[in-house]
C-alpha cells in the first residue's frame, strides 16, 4: 500500500498543477523537483505518464485531448497545423491518425513514441503568421488560426488531399467574419494565391 505524500510531495503537486498539471521530467527538475520525488508520486498514483518522461497530476480532470497536450508538452516550439488544426477549429470531418505540427526549417526533428507526428516545415515567414494560443486543459497549445490553416492546406495538398483543402475553404467561407483580404494576404505569404485565388473566386 502506498504511503501517505509527505510534505514535499503535495508541495511538487501543487507547482505542478501551477505548470498547467503537465510537466516534462527535465522542466520538473529545473523547477525545483527532485527525480525522487516524481517517482514517488507515479507509483503512488498521484501523477501519471502520458508518454515517456511527460506525466500529469492524475486527480485533475482527464484531458480532453490527450495526444495534443502530449505534443505541447514534449514539443513546445512546434505549431499545430493541417489536418490537425482543421479539426481543432471543427472545418473538416476527418479524423487525424497523426497529429500534424509545423516547425521552422533547421529545427531538430521530435522523437517521440506517441503519438505519431507528420512533421510539415516552413519558411520563417510562414511559421510566424497567424499562430494562435489556446488553453487546452490547463496546457497552452500552439495552433495556426482557421485562415492560415486554410491556406496552408493548398500549399501542402499533395499530403492532406485538394478535397480537403477545398472543403475547408468552403466552411470557411461560411463562417460570420470571413475576411478575404486575410485569407489572401496568408495566400501571398505561402507563394499560393495563383492557386488559390480562383476557388475564392468561385465562392464569392
Amino acid at each position: 500500500m502506498p504511503a501517505e505524500p509527505t510534505a514535499t510531495d503535495l508541495r511538487a503537486l501543487r507547482r505542478l498543477e501551477a505548470h498547467g498539471g503537465a510537466i516534462r521530467t527535465a522542466q520538473a527538475i529545473r523547477s525545483g523537483i527532485h527525480p525522487r520525488t516524481l517517482y514517488r508520486l507515479r507509483d503512488a498514483g498521484l501523477i501519471e505518464p502520458l508518454s515517456r518522461g511527460t506525466y500529469r497530476v492524475a486527480r485533475l480532470a482527464a484531458p480532453s485531448q490527450p495526444d495534443l497536450l502530449v505534443v505541447a508538452a514534449r514539443v513546445p516550439n512546434a505549431v499545430l497545423c493541417l489536418i490537425s488544426a482543421l479539426a481543432f477549429h471543427e472545418l473538416t470531418d476527418q479524423i487525424p491518425h497523426e497529429v500534424h505540427i509545423a516547425l521552422p526549417r533547421g529545427a531538430a526533428t521530435p522523437r517521440l513514441d506517441h503519438p505519431p507526428l507528420r512533421v510539415v516545415r516552413m519558411s520563417k515567414p510562414c511559421f510566424d503568421t497567424g499562430l494562435q494560443r489556446h488553453d487546452v486543459d490547463g496546457v497552452v497549445l500552439r495552433v495556426f488560426e482557421p485562415a492560415k490553416t486554410v491556406v496552408d492546406c493548398f500549399k501542402f495538398r499533395r499530403l492532406v488531399g485538394l478535397d480537403v483543402a477545398l472543403d475547408a475553404l468552403k466552411r470557411l467561407r461560411r463562417r460570420r467574419g470571413f475576411d478575404v483580404d486575410r485569407l489572401l494576404g496568408f495566400a501571398r505569404t505561402a507563394r499560393v494565391e495563383r492557386i488559390l485565388r480562383p476557388y475564392i473566386e468561385a465562392l464569392l
